[in-house]
């Protein structure tokens, strides 16, 4: 049986695209998803490092990683390079204490949301932080998304009674 996840469990998630991967967490409550940074692909080792220093620096205890099935539901080259990619990830968490589970999940239409969520956003407030762009921005609030899709399909968790 696996154990059960601290009521402030933080999971990492990452949408692995061609050329950046955009990285969502939990809250520190974890209740919800926040967009935490865009990561320019260089090379998977380099990459890979730089998502477990994440990991160990934020003690995160799950990750989900986006999984870009075609509309159909079948599996394309860009889920079979999620997948390799997932794969990495828990050779790379394989001596973990505790150990970190890696999830890979649907991702269609991600990234369709975060445009508009964005768009909405840009609606609303004037003015953006001007340090990072549109295109950077979108691999966050997609990987924000990816998230929310998993938390909410985690079970409730009941608090004991006193």
């Amino acid at each position: 049986m696996a154990e059960p996840q601290s009521l402030n469990a933080r999971i990492l998630a990452i949408d692995p695209g061609k050329r950046r991967i955009g990285i969502a967490i939990t809250s520190e409550a974890g209740l919800g998803a926040m967009p935490l940074f865009t990561l320019t692909r260089t090379n998977e080792r380099a990459d890979l490092k730089a998502i477990l220093r994440f990991v160990r620096q934020h003690r995160i205890e799950q990750l989900v990683v986006g999984y870009p099935l075609n509309m159909d539901g079948t599996v394309g080259p860009q889920a079979e390079k999620a997948e390799r990619f997932a794969e990495s990830l828990r050779e790379a968490l394989r001596d973990a204490e505790p150990a970190i589970p890696v999830h890979l999940l649907d991702e269609r239409l991600t990234t369709h949301e975060a445009h508009e969520r964005l768009n909405e956003f840009e609606r609303r407030v004037a003015g953006r932080n001007a340090r990072v762009t549109r295109d950077e921005f979108i691999d966050q609030v997609a990987a924000a998304v990816l998230l929310e899709s998993f938390l909410s399909r985690e079970q409730v968790v009941l608090l004991p009674e006193e």
